[in-house]
């Protein structure tokens, strides 16, 4: 593991990702940057013709498919390189250009939909039979024929397209702000030992057995957060007041509606879930009650979330042996899956470890060619070895699909986003504990694997209701002000962890270190896929080679049908609260295991 203060230029090659498997260099990037400049052009030379004949419908679609994947990689490579060191103005520079290009594009191209939605239904079937290569694109044509009421004229289009750089400014700033500029006294162990504390550090340190460093660190960042707290509201006061904007202006009644309308998922899944949540918070506060118990304090801190019940189980998991691991514990799905997967580990697919000005957290990119890529911030930890099976099941579930679907239906949309990676977590928890009968190991895993309920549905959940709660205020005109959202965040904490957690005051700024509320009503898909992925790996290791196969179809699905549907392949419907309440039943008997384990 590398100090996370370490230069860029002093990572060793070997756990950096290999970018010049997109370009070779920033010259060459650079080159493609100046001949995409000349798309918008291009583009906009189809304007008036979508709807005169097949052939011409077709080749706006095939020339569309050809710029997805041109953008794809330009994007692609530049925002890993910005994610490398964000305080690298070079590489600010890079990832503005490719935004402003796509913004460009984007409204070049705002002619498109209102010229397909003006083709009379009997004409578009006549295309269909004129021209049979377009039975590629009927997914597409649904999407954009489906949303008619709230698709807009091509000035209004095109005006929209035009402000998608401003929206994304509070996010941008957010980022950059949070990674690259805010910084963080070091903070001091039970021995008096010093330690660094970042972004990166942060989460780990909370996990520590050293609890005089878990409340230093906690009291240190929020208290440092809490120095801007206003900038942090200003930031997500904008964002929400972008989103109404965007949602006023294409006819939605709520900025939920708006967001969740773009992957086909109904507004009743989103309250569904909190319902649900909310009717089982009385397993989250068993779980509160048994770990206060088992670490034996006399008060419960929200600086004490993290650490293993079981502090003396946990051990050293170099990025090595985190690889062999997953390896062996997704071999369920079988030679195909085990073969990508190591031809990611051995070719650079990931950046592994943190160093100065990184971007903080864990991805999967959006690269279709040559592939994704992974950033991580590996802390030799069991949580680290999780997130480098999380990713990598983003990655595999992205490779299956590019390589399954056209173009047009490649990509998956976000509410699936969540089910491949989580279910690599929930095979690798089962491995692990299939492997072991030691009683302190099993504990320390079976701990793990309640905090993964508990921080993937319990607390995803408590962000998403503390998201729709800006949104409302957005909606009713009320400024979400540091003061507001402190308190409300603050309810929300106490509500979801109850009356056995001290919900210490730091956390009522939690909400200002969240990235996520800037993804648009993201994080609710956490909880959802979660809950999926339970369901899905359960079917895995039961019935074998027949789940595996639905569960690859599902994996090859891009978005060639509505999510619901997808997921229904691989055995799940979660258009009913069963999944949900199912998962939840585990989390109750995993709390028993370990009330009798303890």
């Amino acid at each position: 593991m590398l100090d996370p203060k370490t230069k860029r230029s002093e990572v060793p090659e070997e756990y950096t990702w290999n970018l010049k498997d997109i370009f070779e260099s920033d010259d060459a990037w650079r080159k493609e940057y100046e001949e995409l400049g000349k798309l918008p052009e291009a583009i906009a030379a189809y304007q008036g013709t979508l709807g005169r004949s097949a052939a011409d419908l077709l080749s706006y679609f095939r020339r569309s498919d050809e710029i997805e994947v041109r953008l794809s990689k330009l994007y692609g490579y530049a925002s890993c390189k910005n994610d490398e060191d964000q305080g690298n103005s070079s590489t600010q520079d890079m990832l503005g250009k490719a935004r402003g290009l796509i913004v460009a594009i984007s409204g070049a191209a705002a002619f498109a939909t209102p010229e397909i939605l003006a083709i009379p239904d009997e004409t578009l079937e006549r295309f269909h039979k004129e021209e049979p290569a377009l039975d590629e694109y009927r997914r597409s044509l649904y999407q954009i024929r489906r949303r008619k009421a709230h698709i807009l004229s091509p000035l209004e289009g095109k005006l929209l397209a035009a402000a998608g750089e401003m929206a994304c400014a509070p996010g941008q700033v957010k980022s950059i702000f949070s990674n690259a500029d805010m910084t963080f006294p070091d903070v001091v162990d039970g021995k008096g030992e010093t330690h660094a504390l970042t972004n990166g550090s942060f989460v780990p340190m909370e996990e520590s057995e050293d609890r005089v460093l878990r409340k230093n660190a906690f009291d240190t960042y929020y208290g440092r957060i809490g120095e801007f707290k206003n900038t942090a509201a200003a930031l997500l006061d904008a964002q929400f007041k972008q989103l109404l904007f965007y949602s006023r202006a294409r006819g939605y009644n709520t900025t939920l509606e708006a967001s969740l309308d773009n992957t086909e998922v109904p507004t009743s899944v989103y309250l569904n879930l909190i319902e649900a949540v909310h009717a089982n918070m009385d397993k989250m506060y068993r779980y509160v009650a048994l770990r206060k118990k088992l670490l034996g304090v006399d008060e419960l801190h929200m600086y004490d979330v993290y650490t293993p019940i079981v502090a003396d189980a946990a051990r050293k998991i170099d990025f090595e042996e985190a690889k062999a691991t997953t390896l062996e514990a997704l071999a369920v799905l079988g030679e195909d899956y085990i073969a990508l997967l190591k031809e990611g580990y051995d070719n650079r697919w990931i950046d592994v470890y943190e160093n100065a000005g990184k971007r903080s957290g864990a991805y999967s990119s959006g690269v279709k060619v040559p592939h994704p890529y992974v950033l991580l911030n590996h802390k030799d930890t069991l949580d680290s070895m999780f997130t480098l099976a999380h990713e990598m099941g983003h990655t595999l579930h992205s490779v299956y699909s590019h390589k399954a679907q056209p173009i047009s239906t490649s990509d998956y949309v976000i509410f699936v986003a969540e089910v491949a990676s989580t279910c690599n977590e929930v095979l690798l928890v089962r491995y692990l504990l299939n492997k072991t009968t030691d009683k302190k190991e099993r504990a320390y895993l079976i701990n793990h694997f309640l905090e993964s309920f508990k921080g993937t549905v319990y607390r995803q959940t408590m962000f998403a209701e503390f998201e729709l709660t800006m949104g409302r205020m957005a909606e009713a005109n009320e400024a979400l002000t540091a003061e507001a959202l402190c308190g409300k965040y603050h309810a929300l904490n106490k509500l979801y962890f109850g009356p056995d957690m001290v919900s210490d005051d730091g956390i009522a700024l939690e909400w200002a270190r969240i990235p996520h509320f800037y993804y648009n009503y993201y994080v609710f898909q956490y909880a959802t896929s979660f809950c999926a992925a339970v369901a899905i790996a359960d079917r895995i290791l039961s019935e074998g080679e027949s789940a595996v196969a639905e569960y690859k179809k599902f994996l090859s699905g891009g978005s060639s049908a509505d999510p619901i549907s997808l997921l229904k392949i691989a055995g799940v419907d979660m258009s009913t609260p069963a999944p949900i309440n199912a998962a939840l039943g585990l989390f109750d008997e995993l709390i028993n295991e370990m009330e009798k384990l303890g």
